[in-house]
């Protein structure tokens, strides 16, 4: 064996153990070996700024002084939505972590963390805050300003976080994704038409742009800056050409709605997560088209009638600069502006944009992917069409079967006063600190293709169809129902993702009331609950369009297995409920027939 394939083994099994730290003197976690248990190009180091935070992690910033900013992922009460970090003896690692601002809890979709002129901006899941920010201190004590309001009267809905960014006119830019994946009637239920057009793009599945020194707005005070972008949550300001560039999450479940159009392969590789080089007044094409990123089109989305191959109007949108393979979740966008001569990167990065992606949920039965760090090289002012791996090993699995497998998500990106890159994930709030020690007159292809090989990982690599197929000769957990209906979201473990999707392990919502169980499975769910004491914010698809004897079916498998041991649900039972349902629902369908009339 080659020392650098022992290392290889070395590094996965470190990964594996899920890089077991040990507590200094005071407390604070010391830095792991190889790392942090990363895969970075030769010459790049990695060193464990925290190895948790309170309330995990989003977006971050960093300050010029060094100090650091967290979103935090989850928030229980007031002052807690920021949570900030100081190193003060030079290792490397955070002695001093506070928590401040925010008006309350937040589940899960708080985003935005970014510093511009001397402010730090934050984001709730309704809110746009900051903070001017003051030499020598890590709270603030200036007071806190709100600076947009999400006055919606649907309140909290999926896709609903606010990530911001900056150019240098004066304007903060601000996403509004739509709570639906193809605009239908009802979400996500499957063979239905998406409305035509789609209200939702009025004011959701966009950006706005706003006055950045502007307090009390609405999105009535702004500028729809971009539509037809389903949920953005990465963007940033590129300096060189002087433009927006966002990410766009692509839609989700062509296998679940639209089984006789996709195999269950191409559910998990389209569509595209899209790359775009916004401009004033661009359409993405969304709800109407995705982009086929092996065909290089925008195609229909079956629900206005696209079967994999029609283009029909959706040549007229705007095409991406990059398609990445579907579910990846692109999180976070940063343009990389550290100098070589400045101690930063070598100067290929120069320019270039970092890219995290989050990780897939739903790309079952073949393995999740993404889970790493991208990194796309500047060409001519713009963007190439090329990427590659920067960092890998978060998940510390291989392949990874359910989101719960993977130690670590990674989620924001932000570079430091030093040019090094700070990368925080969502799942402990683990964040890393990537500095280069090499010959920057070195650097090249050398390095470039050691971390080329990490395409052939199955958490990068497209699956193969019948090799990577992990039901293959084996039969589905729960039946055809779970594994077409369920799994996508609640995983094949029924763990969930921790959260958008909550466990069916253990859950109250499983295990108690029948009636309630069964009245979620027909009705849906739209909007926050809390299971097991966390909370979770997404849309749960009514699935009255089964059969009794299929619902009781799954909801008893869910009650009885991922450790529950709760009674069987019957096929009477579920119908008893259906015509309560029903029922109740009557009165209403005859007020909406004499309104027609």
């Amino acid at each position: 064996m080659t020392k650098y394939y022992i290392k290889g083994i070395t590094l996965a099994l470190l990964a594996f153990v899920g890089f077991t730290q040990h507590a200094t003197h005071n407390g604070l976690p010391v830095q792991t070996d190889d790392n942090g248990g990363l895969f970075l190009p030769e010459g790049f180091e990695a060193t464990v700024v925290v190895d948790s935070l309170p309330g995990r992690a989003r977006h971050l910033a960093v300050n010029e002084n060094g100090d650091i900013y967290v979103k935090a992922r989850f928030v229980r009460n007031q002052n807690e939505s920021v949570i900030a970090l100081r190193d003060t003896n030079g290792d490397g690692r955070a002695d001093i972590i506070k928590t401040f601002g925010g008006l309350g809890r937040e589940r899960a979709y708080g985003t935005a963390m970014r510093i511009h002129n001397g402010y730090l901006y934050f984001s709730s899941e309704l809110n746009v805050f900051r903070y001017q920010l003051k030499p020598g201190e890590l709270v603030p004590s200036s007071p806190m300003e709100t600076i947009l309001t999400d006055d919606h009267k649907h309140g909290l809905h999926e896709h609903i976080a606010k990530p911001v960014t900056f150019d240098n006119e004066g304007h903060i830019y601000v996403a509004f994704g739509a709570a639906s994946n193809g605009c239908q009637p009802k979400n996500r239920t499957p063979n239905m038409a998406g409305i035509d057009p789609c209200p939702m793009l009025e004011d959701h599945g966009g950006i706005w742009q706003f006055d950045a020194n502007k307090t009390g707005q609405t999105q009535k005070d702004g500028h729809r800056y971009a539509t037809g972008l389903r949920s953005v949550v990465g963007m940033d300001w590129n300096p060189v050409n002087n433009s927006l560039y966002a990410l766009q999450h692509g839609r989700d479940d062509f296998l679940m709605l639209w089984a006789e159009k996709y195999t269950p392969w191409q559910s998990a590789v389209f569509p595209a997560e899209e790359l775009f080089q916004v401009k004033d007044g661009m359409n993405g094409g969304w709800p109407y088209c995705y982009y086929d990123q092996a065909q290089g089109k925008k195609l229909l989305n079956p629900e206005y009638g696209g079967d994999g191959e029609l283009v029909g109007r959706c040549g007229d949108y705007e095409k991406p600069l990059i398609g990445f393979p579907a579910h990846w979740a692109p999180n976070d966008l940063l343009f990389y502006q550290g100098t070589a001569a400045k101690n930063g990167f070598p100067e290929r990065y120069r320019n270039g944009a970092f890219i995290a992606f989050h990780g897939s949920t739903n790309r079952a039965p073949y393995p999740q992917a993404g889970y790493f760090i991208g990194f796309v090289p500047a060409k001519a002012n713009t963007l190439s069409s090329d990427w590659e791996v920067f960092a890998d090993g978060f998940a510390g699995v291989d392949p990874i079967i359910n989101v719960s497998d993977a130690a670590y998500r990674p989620m924001g990106i932000a570079m430091g006063p030093d040019g090094s890159l700070y990368i925080a994930e969502t799942e402990k709030g683990k964040i890393w600190r990537v500095t280069y020690k090499g010959n920057k007159q070195n650097f090249g292809a050398a390095q470039l293709a050691q971390m080329e090989s990490r395409k052939k990982m199955s958490n990068i690599r497209d699956p193969d169809l019948i090799a990577d197929n992990l039901d293959r000769d084996k039969p589905v957990a729960g039946g055809k129902v779970y594994g077409v209906y369920c799994s996508a979201c609640h995983q094949r473990n029924g763990l969930g993702d921790s959260q958008r999707f909550p466990p069916l392990a253990g859950s109250e919502w499983v295990t108690g009331d029948k009636k309630k169980l069964i009245t979620v499975l027909l009705k849906g769910l739209e909007g926050p609950i809390d299971v097991k004491g966390q909370s979770y914010n997404n849309a749960m698809p009514q699935h009255s369009f089964l059969k009794n004897e299929d619902l009781a079916e799954v909801l008893t498998h869910i009650r009885q297995n991922f450790g529950n041991t709760a009674d069987a649900i019957t096929a009477g039972e579920v119908n008893e409920v259906r015509l309560a349902i029903d029922k109740a629902s009557a009165p209403t369908r005859k007020l909406n027939t004499k309104t027609k009339r």
